[in-house]
């Protein structure tokens, strides 16, 4: 259980944080903004409304949990806080999984009080998010934390600083995030016609924001907007045993993300 001692010890450490404070802030801001568009707009379904909602969300919580996650890893060497637990009978695997049930524990509470800040103010207003609505987006977003939250320990463990952590973070996020559309776009025109769709598969379970998106916008009714290269992914999102498959997928990535640093924090760990 000492990935148990561990999380709890992170849950106090990441409310000791400033940074967890200001994302806070900043996403109770966001989410009162994503409040506005809801409330001028019909929410039933996918529409351009929803979409913008989606997309916004996905802009801004993977940059903070990678951010966040990186520098919580990152600051464990450069304070001496590691040393002093790798005196006592821990071992790796349980140390990074308990950072990373702590952190997660604490960026849910992050994107809760966001939520429920803008609920509250929505029901003052008389324009609070339908319970649908609410519902979808919270799911969305604890994809993507627990999802970059496992590359995020992955990115802190190969920094020896939270100014690398940092410009691993940013590049990862610009990667995946804003750059991913246009690199598709490329790959693909390069390719014959035949290895366009298998492609497209493969690359989009590479990107766990495109895989999160994709299977939300399903979901919601909007797979018609991928095109004929995704009909594949609408025909097993859309069946009972989507859902399952599609956690199936998510927790294979994140214990790979997970296995990958544990293994390059052993190697670090005895080679000085």
């Amino acid at each position: 259980m000492h990935w148990l001692t561990v999380a709890l010890r992170e849950v106090k450490l990441g409310f000791r944080n400033p940074w967890a404070y200001s994302f806070m802030a900043l996403f109770s801001l966001f989410s009162l903004a994503l409040l506005l568009i809801q409330s001028q707009a019909q929410m039933s379904g996918y529409t351009s409304s929803t979409g913008t909602m989606l997309n916004l969300i996905l802009y801004l919580l993977p940059l903070m949990t990678l951010l966040l996650g990186s520098f919580s890893v990152t600051a464990e060497k450069e304070e001496g806080g590691w040393q002093l637990l790798s005196t006592y009978s821990i071992g790796t695997s349980s140390y990074l999984l308990g950072k990373y049930g702590g952190l997660a524990v604490v960026l849910f509470i992050i994107i809760g009080f966001g939520y429920g800040f803008s609920g509250l103010a929505g029901a003052l207003m008389g324009r609070s998010f339908a319970a649908d609505a609410f519902l979808l987006f919270l799911a969305f977003s604890a994809g993507l934390i627990l999802l970059f939250l496992a590359i995020a320990i992955g990115v802190g463990t190969l920094s020896r600083n939270r100014w690398q952590a940092l410009t691993y973070g940013v590049a990862i996020w610009f990667f995946l995030i804003l750059g991913w559309p246009t690199l598709l776009v490329s790959v693909l025109g390069f390719l014959p016609y035949l290895w366009i769709k298998p492609a497209l598969v493969g690359l989009t379970f590479l990107n766990p924001a495109e895989l999160v998106r994709v299977y939300m916008i399903v979901k919601m009714g909007g797979g018609t907007v991928f095109g004929a290269e995704y009909y594949q992914w609408v025909e097993w999102i859309q069946k009972p045993a989507g859902t399952p498959i599609f956690i199936g997928i998510c927790l294979a990535w994140i214990g790979l993300c997970l296995a990958a640093a544990i293994i390059g924090w052993e190697r670090r760990r005895y080679r000085g």
